[in-house]
């Protein structure tokens, strides 16, 4: 009888055997490790109402913001404050599927405790009713190790701990304070470090956080081949397995043993070493044969570049030292420590190659700070180049404050700087090109607008939405944009928004909220909250106030400087204020979106701006709550109170003000309210 072979039932066979050969080294996952501490709460008291709402926003800016977010839910002895961190090499899908499945644990596993923490494989979440932001905690840290034994830990010990001290001042001067070392070990493979901090504490606090965890890992993991340190504050992790693919998102690359007992494991062994062989011999032939004359071919091209294409530690021409140039340099001269890589400085040839002289050709437009020109790298990668003119009302102050500003910001929904350039009285920014240039040139075109459809405005409308809460409330910095408009928002090639021009923003510190401005009243009429117009007071409200007229307008397919200019034509405030106490919303609706838009939707949109732009800050909600009113249907909403500017008219003594200021693009040094 015939012996016929069945290879359904080989082929899983094969690759069960092969990763039991190649896999020894690969960390499982590990259930969640718990503290549930502090008192108890009453069930269904104010108090879970507030964790429950806080839980819910950490789960859902996990899917669009940074891997770092903190908050608060509620008020007085009520207050919950939480953070979620998610380990810098995981995935952004996976980022998001642990914080679900984090918040669902917590719930279950510390059930009344009104101060919580869980530590899972790929991140950790955190709540207390003790404001913890900016503290650090090295108490209860818990320590875990790969199961495979390691047969000299001294020697492991003597090699990594040196490298593990660097890599934590290396994370504690870094702008994501995070870290990665690839570390030879002799004799074996190569040992893959890993260290992070939560972007809320100090550089000093940071530091003394991941010295703890060494000195924790120290005394107990060196006799395994990897360990991890979870801690409130920090997270320290190492193997002798490559999980650091940063490029690829965090996936785990098993190591191939250096030893195996059978003949056919020697033999598949020396074939992946024979392949390895060929194409570290033909990466050899590349890398000495035909990089360097790309290079050289670059090199004539004016070396052109950004970020990872053009690395130089930052040089600055020199200026005479009484000139306004001289006073910009000084400040630049400090951040001659920083890695070229995060910080590029654009020489002024190259700009002038990339933007073809700034031809007139290349021209985008014209703000209140100089003209915008396209430009291309060598790469044939486009640029957007904002060149400020002499007359610029952007000072030396506000160029030196976007640069050092925006570099430190990223999110998905704020323009990237890709570059500067100082050359004499020149000063330039280098931005990534967006395709669909400014909202403000869709909403002053009606072909354009009816190109954009509800859906589509809906999901700028929550763009930018999510790119202010970011500044308010999750980068590392407590940001106020204080000049937000449709001038200011930059569509990509998908009509994504992006957030631009930071040169009036302003960093606030600790739990401020509020501030007075010293200086003159700075923004664009129609855009300005009262409080800053009238008395120079600022915080995060008023941009709320900004974002709320901005809304209003995507929706309505009108503008409110339209209504501002006219001495017959209430504000676009007054005018939605009015048919909204009418019951006749739809009047405000775009004409163009009559048939492509549920008037329950919009009508939502309509409330949620109304609330932006009341005149009271107190009763505006902050961009938190606007991101969940906006992603979720069944919040409430409470009922608005009068509109800012909503007295109607122009005084007749301020009418010749206005008709000699620039609808949108200018920004301007005073203001006078209605």
């Amino acid at each position: 009888m015939a012996f016929v072979i069945n290879f359904s039932y080989i082929t899983p066979l094969v690759f069960f055997i092969l990763s039991l050969v190649f896999l020894h080294d690969i960390v499982h996952a590990d259930p969640p490790y718990k503290l549930c501490q502090g008192e108890n709460f009453t069930e269904n008291s104010a108090f879970q109402i507030n964790r429950d709402d806080l839980l819910g926003s950490l789960s859902l800016n996990a899917a669009s913001l940074p891997k770092f977010y903190n908050t608060s839910s509620g008020n007085d002895k009520n207050t919950v404050y939480g953070l979620f961190l998610c380990y810098n090499y995981v995935k952004h899908d996976e980022c998001t599927k642990c914080a679900e499945v984090a918040t669902k644990d917590i719930r279950n596993l510390c059930k009344t405790s009104k101060e919580a923490l869980l530590w899972s494989e790929n991140c950790q979440l955190r709540y207390s009713d003790q404001k913890f932001f900016g503290l650090l905690d090295v108490a209860d840290n818990v320590k875990q190790t790969n199961p495979k034994p390691f047969s000299d830990p001294g020697r492991l010990q003597s090699i990594l701990n040196p490298v593990l001290l660097s890599m934590s001042k290396l994370v504690a001067s870094s702008i994501d304070m995070v870290a990665t070392k690839n570390i030879s070990f002799p004799g074996d493979n190569p040992i893959y470090a890993f260290a992070q901090c939560t972007k809320d504490l100090s550089s000093e606090d940071c530091n003394t956080c991941l010295r703890a965890a060494i000195s924790n890992i120290s005394s107990c993991c060196y006799s395994y081949r990897g360990a991890r340190l979870f801690s409130r504050s920090c997270f320290l992790r190492y193997e002798f397995n490559n999980f650091i693919d940063l490029d690829d998102g965090g996936i785990t690359v098993p190591e191939i043993p250096k030893h195996s007992d059978g003949r056919n494991k020697q033999m598949i062994v020396a074939l992946i070493f024979g392949a390895m062989a060929v194409v570290i011999a033909v990466i050899s032939f590349y890398l000495y044969c035909l990089a360097p004359r790309k290079q050289a071919s670059n090199s004539n091209a004016h070396n052109i570049g950004k970020g990872r294409f053009f690395h130089q530690q930052v040089q600055l021409p020199e200026a005479n030292e009484h000139s306004d140039t001289y006073a910009m340099l000084q400040k630049f001269q400090a951040l001659n420590n920083l890695d070229p890589q995060e910080f590029p400085f654009f020489p002024m040839e190259s700009v002038l190659v990339a933007t073809n002289d700034f031809s007139d050709s290349n021209k985008l437009g014209q703000g209140g700070f100089g003209p915008v020109y396209k430009g291309t790298l060598p790469t044939g990668e486009k640029i957007a180049v904002k060149r400020l003119s002499a007359t610029s009302t952007q000072g030396s102050d506000e160029f030196v404050n976007e640069v050092l500003l925006i570099f430190k910001l990223q999110h998905k929904n704020l323009v990237r700087l890709l570059g500067f350039c100082i050359d004499k009285e020149e000063r330039i920014l280098v931005y990534e090109y967006m395709s669909n240039s400014s909202l403000d040139l869709i909403l002053n075109d009606e072909s354009k607008r009816a190109q954009v459809s509800w859906t589509v405005r809906l999901d700028i409308v929550k763009g930018i939405a999510r790119g202010m809460l970011y500044l308010h409330q999750d980068s590392r910095l407590r940001i106020i944009h204080r000049d937000l408009k449709p001038s200011n928002v930059l569509l990509d090639k998908e009509m994504n928004p992006k957030i631009s021009d930071f040169g009036m923003a302003r960093i606030f510190g600790g739990s401020d909220c509020q501030a007075n401005s010293t200086a003159k009243i700075v923004g664009t009429y129609g855009y300005i909250a009262p409080e800053f117009a009238m008395e120079g007071l600022y915080s995060i409200k008023s941009d709320v106030f900004s974002f709320g007229v901005l809304l209003l307008e995507i929706i309505s397919g009108k503008r409110n400087a339209e209504f501002h200019i006219s001495t017959r034509t209430k504000s676009l405030l007054s005018y939605a204020w009015e048919l909204w106490n009418e019951g006749k919303g739809k009047d405000l609706m775009d004409p163009l979106l009559a048939d492509a838009c549920s008037l329950d939707d919009f009508l939502r949109c309509m409330h949620i701006g109304l609330l932006c732009v009341q005149e009271d800050s107190y009763d505006r909600p902050t961009m938190l709550s606007v991101v969940m009113m906006l992603n979720c249907e069944t919040t409430a909403l409470t009922q608005p109170e009068r509109p800012a500017y909503s007295v109607g008219r122009l005084p007749h003594h301020q009418k010749t003000c206005y008709n000699n200021l620039s609808i949108n693009d200018l920004s301007i040094s005073n203001a006078y309210p209605r």
